[in-house]
Order: structure tokens, then C-alpha cells, then sequence
């Protein structure tokens, strides 16, 4: 059985029990139930960022185009523009499924937007520090459904330069500017890392406890 499956298996009623259990309060400013899916609680995200095997980052052979992503979700919606109505307030789409109106509260920043081209789906973990750290192996199914994961705390509407500002930095160099959402930032990290597998560099994971030991 391949270890990303164990490791799952092994923990996967303690995660959904915390994860309903932190679904309570978690989310500061408007829109928040509507937002990223909860993750699991930061004695979890411990236990799983204790598991993940540290090793130095290679970014050989990276791609974007590798990670095939905004794939058809359902009729005429991409992912994008599922994630656009999932995390809007009011939104409105036309026959195509774009947004032409509603609103969008950027967790990082605190920033809310009434038009959808000022604002980014961000991959909370990106596409490239995925594989630097074992997605490099993946097959092109793997990473799609890396790109596209609606279920893990993965995708997320955000302000759009913030997530240019972000690019593909991990929680060593980038956090975001809002204190109140670095918790749940850093929960979400751990949790995606852990159901796909993937390694954490040194750095990474000291930012990483850091910030876990003050949730």
C-alpha cells in the first residue's frame, strides 16, 4: 500500500473528528463559511508535520504546464470559477459560468473585491513547491488532481496581487499579512503536505512548528 494511503488510513477518523470540531470559528470576516475547507486542528497538523520526511528541495524539470489545472468541474465551470462562487458573496454568472458580479474577502489581506479579475485562486501549497517536494514523481493524473482539489484546504480566493507577491514561497519566507489567518494558513499547509506525501525542507518545517505551537 503506497504511504500516503497508510498515513491516511492510519489517522483518518482522528482528522474528521477535529475537523468538525474546529469548523466552529475559525474563519475571520465576511463569507467565511463559504470559504476554504476547514482544516484539520493544530494538534493534528502537528502529529502530521512530526511524519512528513524532511529532505532539500529539487526543482529540476518544473513545469506549470506539468500540473494540468482549471479542468472542467461541472457543466460549464472550471475549477476556478467553482472556487469563485464556492468563496463569493452574491455571485452572479453568465451562460459560461464566469463571475460578473458578487464579492470576494481575501483571507491574507482583508481586502474585499466586487470584480473577479481582482482576484487569484491560490494553490495554498504551489504548483512548484509540489514538486520540489515529490510531486516530480507523480503521474499527470496525480498532479491534476493536486491542481484541481476541491476537498483538501488546497484553493483559496485571494487578492490578486497578494498571491503574485506569495509565487511559490512556503511558510519559511511567506505568511500572510493577517495575523488571525496565519493559524488556519499553516493547519491547511500541513494538511495538504500529509494527504499527497510530500517532504518538507528544514526551513520549512521550523516555520512550520513555530507557528503551530502558537494555535
Amino acid at each position: 500500500m503506497p504511504k500516503f494511503y497508510a498515513r491516511r488510513r492510519s489517522l483518518s477518523i482522528v482528522a474528521a473528528l477535529t475537523g468538525l470540531i474546529a469548523s466552529v470559528g475559525l474563519f475571520n470576516g465576511p463569507n467565511a463559511s463559504a470559504a476554504l475547507p476547514t482544516p484539520v486542528s493544530a494538534a493534528t497538523a502537528r502529529g502530521y508535520l512530526a511524519a512528513l520526511d524532511v529532505r532539500t528541495e529539487n526543482r529540476t524539470g518544473y513545469d506549470r504546464d506539468l500540473f494540468p489545472h482549471w479542468i472542467t468541474q461541472s457543466g460549464a465551470c472550471n475549477t476556478r470559477e467553482t472556487v469563485l462562487k464556492r468563496d463569493g458573496s452574491g455571485v452572479v454568472t453568465d451562460s459560461s459560468c464566469a463571475a460578473t458580479s458578487g464579492s470576494w474577502y481575501s483571507p491574507y489581506d482583508g481586502a474585499t473585491w466586487s470584480a473577479a479579475s481582482d482576484v487569484d485562486i491560490d494553490h495554498l501549497v504551489p504548483l512548484a513547491e509540489a514538486w520540489d517536494s515529490g510531486a516530480s514523481a507523480w503521474t499527470t493524473s496525480r498532479r491534476q488532481s493536486f491542481a484541481n482539489d476541491l476537498t483538501r484546504p488546497q484553493l483559496l480566493a485571494v487578492t490578486d496581487n497578494v498571491n503574485q507577491a506569495k509565487g511559490d514561497q512556503d511558510p519559511a519566507t511567506w505568511m500572510p499579512s493577517r495575523t488571525a489567518y496565519r493559524c488556519t494558513y499553516v493547519r491547511a499547509w500541513v494538511q495538504v503536505k500529509y494527504y499527497y506525501d510530500l517532504s518538507v525542507d528544514s526551513a520549512e518545517k521550523s516555520a512550520l512548528t513555530n507557528h503551530l505551537a502558537s494555535c
